[in-house]
């Protein structure tokens, strides 16, 4: 009969090498945690007029739905907030976005949110919402980026072309 010693050795050599090979657990609530840094970050540059910083924000192979849009790419995403961001005639603001829910698996991040935006020209103003999913990847060099997002509104804002 083997001594208790003998029964307790292949369990902690099993339980070492099960503790060895686990992959490790990617710490979610920093996943998270970064991924609304982010958001607040695209919020500052969008709102600063800072096209390369709200770029920043999407990843090189991002692709989105929005109105008018079924696959918009990184390029399309980059030129039209040029475009609308070295305008002169209007104010622009997005708030931060109200997040609904963060899922965080592995390296992709889903988040559900709310988007406001307030358009200001010639004394009149204008504030639209923007429901979305946003679909985050983590890059190679550990940031995360928007990858695939799609959004709606229920109205479009009345002093946007």
């Amino acid at each position: 009969m083997p001594t208790l010693r003998q029964c307790i050795l292949p369990l902690a050599v099993i339980a070492a090498a099960v503790t060895v090979t686990a992959p490790a657990r990617a710490d979610s609530a920093a996943d998270e945690a970064a991924i609304r840094q982010r958001l607040e970050r695209w919020t500052a540059a969008f709102n600063a007029k800072d096209n390369a910083g709200a770029c920043d924000l999407f990843a090189p192979d991002l692709v989105y739905s929005i109105q008018d849009v079924v696959n918009g790419r990184y390029e399309t995403m980059c030129g039209n907030l040029a475009k609308i961001l070295g305008r002169s005639d209007i104010w622009l603001h997005y708030a931060v976005p109200a997040i609904h829910e963060i899922i965080i698996s592995g390296d992709v991040g889903v988040v559900r949110l709310t988007w406001t935006l307030t358009v200001r020209r010639n004394g009149v103003s204008d504030t639209t919402t923007e429901e979305g999913m946003d679909v985050f990847r983590r890059q190679p060099d550990g940031r995360w980026s928007i990858a695939r997002y799609i959004a709606f509104t229920t109205r479009p804002n009345k002093l946007l072309p």
